[in-house]
């Protein structure tokens, strides 16, 4: 006779052959705010995000990640936003204006360490071809970086302007490619394959109904823990385990999006709370890890429009901050662990093998942890 599935590992089953796995998948959830319906960055009306995944023979293992903000003119409507610095050890190209004047005009670019010249040229010939640009004369390009080194051939640079190009052009709503894709393909986090990852909250509408979404880029070190259970300790693979300090080392790049008015004031203390999520997960922003928080607002009102005389935006009160920073810290979380669910064991550079997180362990002990209340 026929062993018969249980209907959990039977939608599990059907879930890995139709989609990617993410955590959700396995009845694990975090926070108590209700994710979106694509639970990803996409969520807040108006984001589009592209890859452009690189792999080939034994060493091209790497890529691009486009987040387009909106769907107009970013130079002619630029988003207000602003930039955390977690730890500072990463060559995000564009930091110093959007420190200075508190706005992004192109898309946000994620790639490897060793592209990011090829980023910034591609997002300046996408800027001055877009219709009404053709009197300008300075573009603040935003890219994000993280080493994929360890997979990737990196000193090939691999990645071209039209590449990325490819990326924005294939940027859209909806669900969201996640794991060793795009930006992701060749990174590594806590021991594991990393990649890229994506969540979002919704708040209610009492407290306003807006979104927070969270993008991640996640090739950071530390002690994984999953739903506050200590993964890494329990599979025995953690930084410091052997006291070698390099272990630690990585770079972790993190978008956060929401429609609510915010202007950069505002949004640099949201960006600080995804600091936070990355906290919850176990990492623990190394002396080489470029941690870094791009966060932006896309509510309409308060896109900038620098033709005009003045500017008026709208803002929430400080008092109603609070739940957005909780928003911001559960989808950071979220995603960086989605970036772990989904991606794949990787052979890359120099024979090197990355497994990927054995998800049955790892959700059997959060399982176990959770039922004896050991957690």
């Amino acid at each position: 006779m026929k062993k018969l599935i249980p209907l959990a590992l039977l939608l599990i089953l059907t879930s890995a052959a139709t989609s990617q796995i993410r955590m959700r998948d396995f009845g694990i959830e975090t926070g108590i705010f209700k994710p979106g319906k694509f639970n990803a960055i996409t969520d807040v009306p108006g984001v589009r995000v592209g890859h452009k995944t690189l792999i080939a023979g034994d060493d091209m293992r790497t890529g691009v990640t486009a987040i387009i903000p909106h769907e107009g003119n970013l130079f002619q409507k630029k988003t207000p936003a602003a930039i955390y610095v977690g730890n500072g050890f990463g060559k995000l190209a564009g930091y110093t204006q959007v420190k200075e004047l508190g706005n992004i005009e192109t898309p946000v670019i994620l790639t490897n360490t060793l592209s990011v010249s090829a980023a910034l040229d591609a997002l300046i010939t996408y800027t001055l071809k877009q219709e009404g640009n053709s009197a300008i004369g300075s573009v603040n390009g935003v890219v994000g970086e993280t080493n994929d080194g360890g997979l990737n051939n990196i000193r090939a640079r691999y990645v071209k302007p039209e590449h990325v190009i490819e990326a924005i052009d294939a940027a859209k709503t909806g669900p969201v490619e996640e794991g060793g894709v795009g930006a992701g393909t060749g990174t590594i986090c806590f021991g594991f394959k990393g990649g890229i990852g994506t969540s979002s909250r919704v708040l209610p509408a009492s407290l306003g109904g807006y979104t927070v979404g969270v993008l991640v880029q996640s090739n950071f070190g530390g002690v994984l823990e999953i739903a506050g259970v200590q993964i890494g300790k329990i599979l025995g693979k953690y930084d410091f385990k052997r006291d070698v300090d390099k272990d630690a080392d990585g770079s972790c790049m993190m978008v956060v999006i929401t429609d609510a008015p915010l202007t950069s004031r505002n949004l640099e203390r949201l960006a600080k709370r995804a600091m936070m999520g990355l906290a919850k997960t176990g990492g623990i922003a190394s002396n080489g890890s470029g941690d870094y928080v791009i966060a932006l607002s896309v509510a309409k009102e308060n896109l900038i429009d620098e033709k005009t005389l003045f500017y008026s935006p709208v803002e929430l009160h400080n008092h109603s901050m609070s739940s957005l920073f909780l928003a911001t810290i559960e989808a950071t979380e979220e995603a960086l662990i989605n970036s772990l669910f989904a991606a794949k064991t990787t052979k890359g550079f120099n024979g090197r093998v990355v497994e990927e997180l054995p998800k049955e362990i790892v959700v059997k002990e959060i399982k176990r942890a959770l039922t004896r209340g050991s957690y």
